[in-house]
């Protein structure tokens, strides 16, 4: 008996749409990090008692800023990072995701010395200014910001990552916004690329005088056969 042809599968032979990742969900994580940087940096992270034998003990609070002195520089880094995510293309895209994540890293380091190794009471009199007669008596540790600023290292770091996968067509600014002969060069050198083609790039790449709709074997034939036709129409 014969078989009766059966339907293709919903989604057959049906081409998926590529799924395109733009600077945008890291321009995003880096503003987090950076909000939460500055935050701590604001914040107490250690409280140092020291005793001069004059007068009363004295009571110094060391907020990120004074105990962890990078962090706010951090923080504006990550801020300058995310012009960066929209102005750069290319290779310069994996370098700016190269140093937001050694950002990441310095940012972390005071959180990790801080849980790891407790209050130096010699680093705690040196980064509060006490005066030489001065002895810390007590250290007290505020977690809170410290785990803020390990959030927001940890945030930079995936901003870091969705920067390094960034495709170097979606990174940059639009190319509604480049030149009319950067976007013929443009398309003239992504002709024989397999990346999706965009409204924008077809327009461009009948400007650069490339036909998008067929391989570059196909326009090479076309083209000879026109040559051919041509020679041909023109003998005796």
């Amino acid at each position: 008996m014969d078989r009766e042809p059966t339907e293709p599968a919903p989604g057959a032979g049906v081409d998926r749409p590529v799924r395109r990742r733009s600077p945008t969900l890291a321009a995003l994580l880096l503003v987090v990090a950076a909000t939460a940087l500055w935050a701590s940096s604001r914040m107490t992270w250690v409280q140092v008692d020291s005793a001069d034998g004059l007068g009363a003990d004295r009571v110094t609070d060391l907020d990120g800023g004074t105990w962890a002195a990078a962090t706010t520089p951090l923080a504006l880094a990550l801020l300058a990072a995310v012009a960066a995510a929209f102005a750069v293309r290319g290779r310069a895209v994996r370098i700016v995701a190269g140093a937001v994540a050694l950002v990441a890293v310095a940012a972390a380091i005071p959180v990790v010395q801080l849980f790891g190794s407790g209050v130096d009471p010699d680093a705690a009199a040196r980064v509060a200014d006490l005066p030489d007669r001065a002895t810390v008596v007590a250290t007290e540790i505020f977690p809170l910001p410290a785990i803020l600023a390990g959030l927001g290292a940890c945030v930079a770091l995936a901003a870091a990552v969705a920067l390094w996968r960034t495709p170097s067509a979606q990174a940059g600014l639009s190319s509604k916004y480049d030149a009319p002969a950067a976007r013929r060069e443009a398309a003239a050198r992504g002709a024989g690329t397999d990346e999706p083609l965009t409204e924008r790039t077809l327009w461009d790449s009948i400007d650069a005088g490339h036909d998008p709709t067929v391989g570059d074997e196909d326009d090479d034939a076309d083209n000879g056969a026109d040559e051919d036709s041509g020679e041909s129409g023109t003998r005796r």
